[in-house]
């Protein structure tokens, strides 16, 4: 065979293997060995039926696919080639008000385009909708057991999924960019009891990202809420949200009183408040200089060394 055609061959199949193995479905794995703690299994209306995506009836000016009732919480991982693999784990958390989740928009895509970047993006399938009793203008408080047990179970597999137990962190966006943070408040004391040897790895994540969240602030006198106490040893933030963000309850002043309080508090922390966006931009590309924001992101990873992209 002539050496041209040879080396041609050899360049199709290794880029037909390369796209292959981006290609492979994300493995999906069970939170909980057995019953979730906390969870009562009611919601506002009575037992929460079959998990379901919602019918695009109720939404129709959404963008996103939205997922709710929700009492199996669930990991799906995408993993990097590992040629590509960098060694750090980004948990992604949804957002939905705590009442569903932006499954594609703010979940897959986002795992998707860490993979992209050789970074494992992990989607957490936490509990909603809210259960019964629990107040519609607070946090669910269900879903931050979910994601303490996340980091855990990450960082216990760590090694056999090719992480660094030290680079290991979370980020969402509007509920999920909520919970991140509290992910990162509530390190020192899980919301549950040890179910295994899983919770002997510690839920410390080791950065946070908050894309446009909300539930940090009073909406009338845009004080932090009482529940914000930033304790000492918080991982570094970043802050991402766009100037006229028309959710209610998700204005960027949040995240403009959440960075004045973290660094206060001596917590390594980035602000980005773009001038032109809305809620519920996740990572897709527009118009909008918003929209680079993943780029930043990066970059902010790469300062903290918690990043390094492989050629």
């Amino acid at each position: 065979m002539h050496a041209a055609l040879l080396s041609a061959l050899l360049v199709v199949a290794t880029t037909c293997a390369a796209s292959a193995t981006f290609a492979e479905p994300p493995v999906v794995l069970d939170l909980w060995p057995g019953k979730v703690p906390g969870d009562t299994g009611i919601g506002p209306n009575g037992p929460i039926g079959p998990e379901r995506v919602r019918d695009p009836a109720d939404a129709p000016t959404s963008t996103a696919k939205w997922l709710t009732n929700v009492t199996r919480p669930t990991l799906t991982i995408y993993r990097p080639p590992a040629d590509r693999n960098t060694g750090t784990a980004f948990i992604v958390c949804p957002g939905g008000g705590y009442w569903n989740l932006a499954w594609d928009l703010e979940g897959t895509e986002v795992a998707e385009w860490l993979r992209a970047h050789g970074i494992t993006g992990i989607v957490l399938k936490y509990r909603c909708p809210r259960r019964a009793g629990e107040q519609p203008k607070d946090p669910a408080p269900g879903p931050l057991l979910d994601a303490q047990r996340a980091v855990s179970l990450v960082r216990s597999r760590a090694k056999d999924w090719g992480i660094d137990p030290k680079r290991i962190g979370i980020g969402g966006f509007s509920a999920g960019g909520h919970l991140a943070l509290s992910t990162g408040i509530h390190y020192e004391k899980r919301a549950y009891d040890l179910v295994d040897a899983i919770d002997a790895a510690s839920c410390r994540p080791d950065f946070a990202v908050a894309a446009y969240p909300g539930y940090l602030a009073d909406k009338d006198t845009w004080e932090l809420l009482p529940a914000i106490r930033i304790p000492r040893g918080m991982p570094p933030v970043m802050l991402v949200h766009a100037f006229g963000d028309t959710e209610p309850g998700s204005s960027s002043i949040q995240s403009a009183e959440m960075f004045l309080a973290l660094k206060r508090a001596g917590v390594p922390t980035e602000l980005h408040i773009y001038a032109a966006g809305d809620h519920g931009f996740g990572i897709r590309k527009s118009d909008k200089p918003v929209s680079t924001w993943g780029n930043r992101c990066l970059d902010w990873l790469r300062n903290l060394g918690m990043y390094a992209p492989r050629n």
